[in-house]
């Protein structure tokens, strides 16, 4: 995994590299770029790479002082899973919350990722609530690390 390389969303670029993962990866919830724009400005947004192409993205929505609760998110595309993106993402994203101070993980994945749902059960994440958002019909899926 010598060639995996993770950098933060910075530029116009690695922000569209980020929202193509994303927009792949959750298709019923596609983001435009003055969305990802607006994500930059509240979360640390990461887009991984293995050399020159591009494998995956993360978010780690920061805890507020009304919710000591990050939320950490790694994302996979289908075709680079298994080799270790999704976990350097995942161990990158729980550092960053924990030095946000956060005292509880979360994390949201959509209930049809099987592969995201199987990822986060593996990693010690518990099932706390699924829901639809409007005009839905595949639903989110909240779990919390134990």
């Amino acid at each position: 995994m010598t060639d995996l390389h993770i950098r933060a969303v910075d530029d116009e670029a690695t922000a569209e590299d980020w929202r193509h993962v994303h927009n792949v990866i959750i298709p019923t919830a596609p983001l435009t770029s003055e969305e990802v724009r607006d994500r930059v400005r509240r979360n640390r947004l990461e887009v991984a790479y293995r050399g020159d192409v591009l494998v995956g993205c993360s978010t780690v929505r920061p805890p507020t002082s009304d919710e000591p609760v990050a939320t950490v998110i790694a994302r996979t595309l289908a075709e680079h899973r298994g080799r270790g993106v999704g976990e350097a993402l995942y161990t990158r994203g729980i550092a960053h919350a924990r030095e946000l101070g956060a005292e509880a993980i979360e994390t949201v994945v959509l209930s049809c990722n099987e592969d995201g749902l199987r990822f986060a059960l593996a990693h010690g994440f518990v099932e706390t609530e699924r829901y639809l958002l409007d005009g839905d019909t595949i639903p989110w899926v909240t779990l919390r690390l134990r």
